[in-house]
């Protein structure tokens, strides 16, 4: 009945499923383990009749013309260019930290003095990596480099991964940068927006096809048996012989042989307002103060008018696997050990070569959107659409 089979109905399994469908006229059952297509990017309406995320907010940007124009064919665009405040000192201060930050929680003279500082050493709209002010001669900008850490990096870091930055990888705490321009936006990629009615409106279009089934509800252990010895599959009980995307978690597939791959999780606390606006920007950081680390307001992303605003705060928290409410995994946890792992369960799903592993989870990496996309096309045209069977 059906040529490939692929769990997981999120962006990455969503494409694919989409070109094996339209390139290849090939079928594809997708299972899908929610109640609902999209992944974490799912939107729905509330009660009220405002459009939200329900798995946190998702700003859609890239740099990459061909993956815009792939989405292009899904959906209108909302033409939206996300800005993020952060609480700092009592003041709401443009994050990512820029010259316009320097002015918002500093004594102006002391602001002037680093943004000459910062021009002479490294010029106009660039970002420059906090470590690498660290590592600078210049003693102003170590002392800038370490307030942007305290004020800015410290406190939202320990919350959103449960640890300090000093336990993780030590590439998270270099990538913190700083903006030197005017330009308050979170992102500065060629292509931003929303989809026009809803992420979950251009899944279903994208899912559209003839040759594509969709099984919701259904955990992919309860149809899909894997033979890890004999190299072989069943569905239904009845052999298969195509390929199975996997786009779930890469430990589960093999039932923690090597022990659990760690995650962090988060909780969702949507609150509707009967009033028109509750804050000056898409979201607002709290990286000092509440146990939230932000929070969003949805209308400023989909630009819908309404009477009534909804907002979301977000709390970090474990991700534990079998406790409802914490056993949805957002987050890998970037650390060595943790790496480790996951490349012993890589090198063994490679000896099956039935199996491809796709996007955040099957890949423990995180992916922002865009990525998810650009990776699932690459797949296809390489270990799909190359091996296909006539």
């Amino acid at each position: 009945m059906f040529d490939y089979i692929i769990v997981g109905a999120g962006f990455s399994g969503s494409v694919m499923a989409e070109r094996i469908a339209n390139e290849l006229n090939k079928k594809v059952l997708i299972i899908e383990k929610r109640r609902h297509i999209a992944g974490n990017v799912y939107d729905r309406y509330d009660e009220s009749g405002l459009l939200v995320h329900q798995y946190g907010p998702h700003i859609f940007h890239t740099r990459v013309k061909y993956v815009w124009d792939y989405l292009s064919q899904y959906t209108d665009w909302y033409l939206y260019h996300h800005h993020v405040l952060g609480s700092v000192d009592g003041n709401k201060a443009p994050i990512p930290f820029n010259l316009n930050t320097l002015y918002t929680l500093l004594p102006t003279h002391t602001a002037a003095k680093l943004e000459d500082k910062l021009l002479r050493a490294f010029g106009y709209n660039v970002k420059v990596p906090i470590l690498k002010l660290r590592n600078t001669d210049d003693v102003d900008l170590k002392w800038l480099a370490e307030f942007v850490y305290e004020k800015v990096f410290l406190n939202y870091t320990t919350k959103q991964w449960g640890m300090r930055p000093e336990e993780l990888d030590p590439l998270v705490t270099g990538r913190v940068p700083i903006y030197i321009s005017r330009d308050d936006r979170y992102f500065q990629d060629a292509y931003q927006g929303m989809p026009q009615k809803g992420y979950t409106a251009m899944f279903e279009r994208m899912l559209g096809h003839p040759n594509i089934k969709i099984m919701l509800n259904t955990d992919y252990r309860e149809v899909i048996k894997a033979d890890w010895e004999r190299k072989a599959v069943t569905l239904f009980g009845v052999p298969f012989r195509g390929k199975v995307i996997f786009t779930g978690k890469i430990d589960e597939l093999f039932d923690y042989e090597y022990g659990e791959l760690p995650y962090r999780s988060l909780r969702f606390q949507f609150e509707t307002l009967h009033q028109e606006r509750f804050q000056n920007v898409g979201t607002v950081n709290y990286p000092n103060e509440y146990d939230f680390t932000r929070i969003t307001e949805f209308k400023h992303l989909t630009g819908q008018q309404h009477g009534y605003t909804t907002i979301v705060k977000e709390y970090p928290q474990a991700y534990i696997k079998d406790v409802e409410g914490q056993n949805i995994p957002y987050y890998p946890i970037p650390r060595p050990e943790n790496q480790e792992r996951y490349e012993k369960y890589r090198d063994k799903a490679k000896e099956f070569d039935q199996f491809v592993l796709l996007g955040r989870l099957a890949e423990y990496k995180y992916y922002d959107m865009d990525a998810c996309v650009a990776r699932a096309l690459r797949l296809f045209e390489e270990k799909v659409k190359g091996g296909t069977q006539e």
